[in-house]
């Protein structure tokens, strides 16, 4: 391992001294010092291994060796502003088509999520020459003012609610308005989106875009109802808007059934525009907008060029490529099937122990347990699972964190190669830990540490 310029205790705080005290580290109280990473798994400058159920952004594994020989094989050729031409960008948008539907043909690349939901907004707003946008409850679409504007979980703690922003129940058929007894929770949460675009219409006002992950993951590992996006789909088009589907966290066969978290909803659904993101690069700033032959017109027609820079430069490309092919080669899609089931039996038989597990729900490899102190009123366990995740850190080097808009949800989105043994190791060591409350009866949620 390389030798270290600093001791945590220095890092620590020169990084308090320099750096913006909002961007918060994992573990604040003692936040870990990881110097190297590999496949599944962190270091710390002991050298001592994690287990990371956190990083969807190094996606088929930390550090692949193919990946960062294909980088560093590019970097040492070229990297240059993508306005010049060059293979790599069209070979990669040519990649990138074959897995999304037909009309879903044109590609922007830029560098990050945010950059990427921010060019959708635009996108939309040309297209339809209407400003407003529904975002679904709790919703978090990217650090950039615009998406803030969009984002829920982030303007109720600021500025609230822009005019021309609307908000729509979260599809949460665990704890939401219309549950699993439901007959058919997908049209009763799509007519709530019927119900907001006929009242926003009464106001005089007129819709760009509908905006939604497609798994919605700050809201708390959310799986949409069967039909929910067809109809909302629908909904939208007759009011002149836009569907935009955020696949930035779930992208790239994190679901294991399909490539891409929207198809979940049916064969008959593309959406107008599609975001990508976070798992693209591996790690490294790639995200990336997908649309329409027509909506592209209508953007390039206002006469504006939109250039970036970085975005799809040939480095950038070359990684995006090898993501592409290590998917492929190790079946990470197939793999996300297997390990995804046997983590959510696991954790649902575990549910059938302890009180305390409200609700088990995912898909692929990603996967929520939801922490209740009152299964029949879903009272959220947020100590609870702050409890849980800190435990696992410091007795089972095992990394988890908490989501939802209750910090109730412990959420699994562990690189793509998680195998069967990590995924019983982490259900073996949440088991202990709950057992161990209920040994000691401790009531967390009363303070009772």
């Amino acid at each position: 391992m390389a030798e270290e310029r600093f001791s945590k205790h220095e890092t620590l705080e020169m990084r308090q001294r320099l750096i913006g005290q909002s961007c918060r580290l994992f573990y604040s109280e003692d936040p870990m010092k990881i110097v190297k990473a590999r496949g599944q798994y962190l270091f710390d400058e002991n050298g001592k291994r994690y287990l990371d159920c956190i990083s969807n952004v190094q996606h088929v594994g930390h550090c692949h060796p193919a990946i960062t020989k294909a980088a560093a094989a590019q970097m040492d050729l070229l990297n240059a502003n993508s306005r010049f031409l060059h293979d790599n960008i069209v070979l990669y948008a040519d990649r990138l088509a074959a897995t999304l539907p037909k009309k879903l043909s044109v590609f922007y690349f830029v560098n990050s999520g945010s950059e990427a939901n921010d060019l959708a907004l635009r996108l939309a707003e040309q297209y339809t020459q209407h400003e407003d946008v529904i975002v679904l409850d709790h919703a978090y679409h990217g650090h950039l003012k615009s998406l803030i504007d969009i984002s829920p979980y982030k303007f109720r703690k600021l500025a609230g609610q822009k005019e021309w922003v609307h908000v729509a129940p979260l599809p949460d058929t665990y704890r939401g308005i219309y549950r699993e007894d439901h007959p058919n929770p997908g049209q009763a949460y799509a007519d709530t989106v019927k119900d907001l675009i006929e009242e926003i219409i009464r106001k005089g006002r007129k819709i760009a875009a509908f905006f939604a992950e497609s798994l919605p993951s700050v809201g708390g590992q959310i799986i949409l109802p069967q039909g929910y996006s067809s109809k909302v789909a629908e909904y939208v088009r007759s009011a002149g808007g836009l569907f935009v589907a955020d696949e930035i966290q779930t992208g790239f066969g994190r679901a294991g059934t399909h490539f891409w978290a929207f198809q979940l909803q049916g064969e008959d659904f593309c959406p107008d525009i599609v975001t990508m993101g976070k798992p693209m690069g591996n790690g490294h700033p790639l995200a990336c907008v997908a649309t329409t032959v027509e909506i592209a017109g209508a953007f390039t027609a206002n006469g504006v060029e939109y250039f970036n820079t970085f975005g799809g430069n040939p480095v950038s490309c070359a990684i995006g490529l090898a993501v592409l092919d290590v998917i492929e080669k190790e079946d990470l899609r197939g793999n996300a099937i297997r390990v995804g089931t046997h983590l959510i039996d696991l954790l649902k038989k575990l549910q059938e122990k302890h009180e305390i597990i409200g609700d088990v729900r995912g898909i692929g490899l990603f996967v929520g347990l939801e922490l209740v102190t009152d299964r029949q009123n879903k009272t959220p366990g947020t100590k609870t699972a702050a409890w849980v995740a800190k435990r696992l850190k410091e007795e089972d080097q095992i990394c988890v964190s908490t989501d939802g808009p209750w910090e109730s949800v412990l959420k699994f989105k562990p690189p793509m190669c998680f195998s069967m043994e990590d995924a019983e190791l982490v259900v073996r060591c949440i088991d202990r830990i709950l057992t161990d409350m209920k040994a000691k009866d401790l009531k967390l949620e009363n303070e009772d540490i």
